[in-house]
């Protein structure tokens, strides 16, 4: 669970410094976290809400519950903070969060899925 919970968190921080480092300069740091914490705070609610711990690193529903709620609620947090949110950055945020947040997952699930041992008796 702490695994992926702190991946998640660390892709957050990745697409927020890729974000930071295209459009702006200046504190690294904390501009990266001024822009990450909203879509920290969505994938916390998140876990929260569809129980991830349960399941973590499953596609569905943990993945898909954990990359929508980052988008959502990272985007609800940053129009009430009165942060920008236009629709351009809304794609590429559902985007980039989506191959973050189910690449991830989805390809530990084909890693797993290959190597179990084929069904012979069939």
């Amino acid at each position: 669970m702490a695994g992926a919970a702190s991946t998640d968190a660390l892709l957050i921080l990745v697409f927020a410094a890729i974000g930071r480092d295209a459009h702006q300069r200046g504190d690294v740091v904390t501009g990266v976290l001024l822009t990450a914490w909203p879509f920290l705070a969505g994938a916390a609610l998140a876990w929260a809400a569809a129980r991830v711990w349960r399941r973590p690193l499953s596609v569905r529903p943990a993945g898909l519950a954990v990359w929508l709620g980052a988008v959502a609620g990272g985007m609800l947090l940053r129009a009430l903070t009165g942060q920008t949110v236009v629709i351009a950055f809304v794609v590429v945020a559902l985007l980039t969060l989506g191959v973050f947040l189910m690449g991830y997952r989805l390809l530990l699930a084909l890693l797993i899925r290959l190597r179990r041992p084929a069904n012979k008796g069939s």
